[in-house]
């Protein structure tokens, strides 16, 4: 894990301002606004953030049971958005523990994000959470709070994922039935194959696995990072699933979620080479070898997920489709 930030110290730049006031830099060449709380923490929740609006989710881990007891830390990775900027410090300044909003002025991806969230993370115990979930559940920190105390080995303890809480668009459909369908699995499935299903939008974590493992900044773009962090995790550590889950709010619109699906090859053809025997036995995988040679069909299939009149469960083959003939040209046969 690398605890050096890479945001540049550039004295050309202006100082940007937040609630008002001219921010400068602390040493690691980023600016960070504290709503002045401090106290020992149980845990310290870490978000991520690029052009998110997290304010709901600082709204909703505000009222939860047992907040007091969390820091919060937000990662802002560059959004370069003044009022987006202003709402999340208002938002860090109403939580009632502990809390920072730390901005970068340039963008270098989740992974970098991830990694200068937990370096800067006080607590033994880190809740990662992505700044488009809501939890589901009141007793949600209480829930891993339990764990904390049980005194558990350090490890990873999952929560899981849902999208309950959300009223899918029109054109997002096709990104709620594929989540119900491959994401929303219970404790139960997620256990079977326990690295596998690590999904960094809602974990608690122990600093001596972030220490050990960090996160791979080579995965470029969007995709498959979680899924190889979560395997190197369950080489070296316990990882436990449970049913704490929280929704995801940022569906994707059909177009932009075949443009992910489409452009996210690459990720998995490394997460592939780093981990054969975990990729071979994966469905994907057996359906993208079949497909290898076969780019014609990807235009019509692509056709086929987008055209809403078609049903929803036709329109999910053709989205898995699609992305297991995009995925075979970077897997060896």
């Amino acid at each position: 894990m690398s605890e050096t930030s890479k945001t540049p110290t550039d004295t050309s730049r202006p100082l940007p301002r937040i609630l008002g006031k001219e921010r400068t830099p602390d040493a690691d060449g980023e600016y960070v606004v504290s709503n002045g709380h401090t106290g020992p923490a149980v845990l310290t929740i870490c978000v991520p953030c690029y052009r998110d609006d997290a304010v709901p989710l600082i709204a909703r881990l505000a009222e939860l049971s047992g907040a007091e007891r969390c820091t919060l830390i937000l990662y802002d990775d560059g959004s370069g958005d003044a009022a987006l900027t202003d709402r999340l410090a208002e938002a860090v300044m109403a939580y009632p523990g502990p809390a920072r909003l730390v901005t970068a002025l340039d963008n270098y991806g989740r992974s970098h994000a991830r990694n200068r969230l937990v370096a800067r993370a006080e607590a033994d115990w880190i809740l990662l959470l992505d700044a488009d979930m809501l939890p589901d559940d009141d007793r949600f920190l209480q829930n891993y709070m339990q764990v904390i105390d049980r005194g558990e080995a350090p490890g990873l303890i999952a929560g899981g994922f849902s999208v309950v809480q959300v009223t899918p668009k029109a054109d997002q459909w096709l990104h709620y039935a594929q989540a119900e369908a491959s994401d929303c699995l219970d404790a139960a499935a997620r256990n079977l194959e326990p690295g596998r299903f690590v999904f960094t939008s809602n974990i608690l974590v122990h600093r001596d696995v972030l220490s050990a493992v960090g996160f791979d900044e080579s995965f470029s773009g969007w995709g498959w990072e979680d899924v190889d962090w979560g395997l190197r995790v369950a080489g070296r550590f316990p990882v436990a699933h449970i049913d704490n889950t929280a929704t995801h709010l940022g569906l994707e619109s059909d177009q932009r979620l075949l443009n992910k699906f489409g452009s996210s090859g690459a990720n998995f053809g490394r997460l592939a080479e780093k981990h054969p025997d975990a990729v071979e036995h994966m469905a994907l995988t057996r359906a993208a070898l079949k497909l290898k040679g076969w780019r014609w069909i990807r235009p019509a299939v692509k056709t086929v997920a987008l055209t809403r009149l078609f049903p929803i469960r036709l329109r999910l083959l053709a989205l898995k489709t699609y992305r297991a003939a995009s995925y075979s040209e970077y897997l060896q046969a």
